[in-house]
């Protein structure tokens, strides 16, 4: 007989999928709700996302294995939702992309500042994009080196920084915990971004052949990202005071702003190294991880074939766009995982609660029935319109922002 997956390797897919280059902005996108809100966030974001993913699990039992958002959404929905659903996969795979291309040069750029930060930015998206445009093998191969490297890199950064965590500066001890409550608002669109993995659901159930499995790995495999998430906050905001967040708000939460600012207050410059190598090995792999989803996509969209020709046009409408904007605006890692995060809302909240909706008034009951019934449906509709909504205010300035 063939032997089932395992549970907990479907779980590293989704925790691998979900934890990268995102995680990087969380730190300084919640500095201003501070520990205990952004601890609060993360959680009930997790559990909104989990069940939001258990509702396509629910609305995609009824296709085939190999059927996506693309087959179910034009079918449940019709073909003007699935064009709002596909263009909004679109630009948040094109906005991530910019905020990858932009920390890189950053981040390269703090190691060796003799080269500017603009040409750090185009000679990585030429060099790591250039996996992308040979193969999905090429990706495979560099993605578990870096895996590797950054599984061990953020273990001994971790661990230099947990064993220096003061209590009194994580809990900013002395100040008002109710005055963090408005800022918490600002913070769940990037934390909405740490946990979108939607796009694997298909995979999950092709790789199990049955959904149960599948929702048991998805759930798993978001507690191992949410102890990710919540190892590397506290970790950050117990060496790193509130107040000292201020340079790196100002400079729109880039990578490398934060970690040359927690350079200053962590003693162990091996410490801070191995968080350099940490920071870039997480974005390289966010950034061909994303791109490879992009490629492929865009080119099914435009139908360009898969020869040299081909991949080169696919690869030009894949990254040039987000390698101009980069050059254009080098300062917007944070405003670009907003955006992300406020536009990912379509299709990780309301496109999930609409399909589930209408598949269960279809009468088109499954083996697999998300708990939780309509008012699931109602509170993961609701909370991706709020997430989104909370984007917008903070953006034309009706939410207060937090400046350190």
């Amino acid at each position: 007989m063939k032997k089932q997956p395992s549970v907990f390797g479907g779980a590293c897919i989704i925790a691998g999928v979900c934890v990268g280059a995102g995680m990087l902005a969380l730190p300084s996108a919640g500095a201003g709700a501070w520990t205990i809100w952004s601890t609060a966030i993360l959680v009930l974001t997790m559990i909104v996302m989990t069940l939001s993913g258990w509702l396509l699990l629910e609305s995609y039992q009824h296709y085939d294995h190999r059927a996506s958002f693309n087959t179910v959404v034009r079918d449940v929905l019709g073909p003007v939702a699935n064009i709002i659903n596909n263009l909004a996969v679109y630009f948040v795979g094109g906005i991530l992309l910019y905020a990858y291309i932009t920390s890189l040069g950053g981040i390269f750029h703090g190691m060796m500042p003799a080269v500017s930060m603009k040409i750090w930015s185009v000679l990585s998206c030429l060099a790591f994009g250039a996996f992308v445009w040979h193969s999905a093998r090429a990706v495979d191969r560099i993605s578990i080196v870096l895996i590797l490297f950054m599984a061990l890199s953020f273990v001994f950064a971790i661990s230099g920084l947990t064993v220096n965590i003061n209590i009194g500066t994580l809990f900013d001890q002395g100040n008002n915990q109710g005055s963090y409550l408005p800022y918490a608002m600002m913070f769940m669109p990037a934390a909405l971004t740490s946990f979108g993995y939607h796009h694997s659901v298909t995979s999950m159930r092709a790789y199990y052949g049955e959904e149960k499995k599948a929702s048991h790995a998805i759930l798993f495999g978001m507690l191992i990202a949410l102890s990710i998430y919540l190892l590397w906050l506290w970790s950050i905001f117990g060496n790193l005071p509130r107040h000292q967040f201020a340079p790196v708000i100002a400079a729109d939460g880039a990578v490398s702003v934060l970690l040359q600012t927690l350079g200053s207050v962590v003693e162990s410059g091996m410490v801070k190294r191995t968080l350099d190598a940490f920071a870039a090995a997480a974005v390289i792999s966010s950034f061909i991880g994303v791109g490879l989803g992009l490629f492929d996509y865009l080119a099914d969209l435009f139908g360009f074939a898969d020869n040299r020709s081909g991949r080169s046009k696919t690869w030009v409408v894949t990254f040039l766009p987000p390698l101009i904007l980069s050059l254009l605006f080098p300062l917007g890692f944070l405003v670009a995982i907003g955006y992300a995060g406020a536009i990912a809302t379509i299709w990780t909240c309301m496109i999930p609660a609409l399909l589930a909706w209408k598949t269960r008034r279809q009468g088109r009951a499954g083996r697999f029935v998300t708990p939780g019934g309509n008012l699931l449906i109602i509170v993961t509709l609701i909370f991706g319109i709020a997430v989104a909504a909370f984007h917008f205010l903070h953006m034309f300035g009706k939410l207060p922002a937090f400046s350190g």
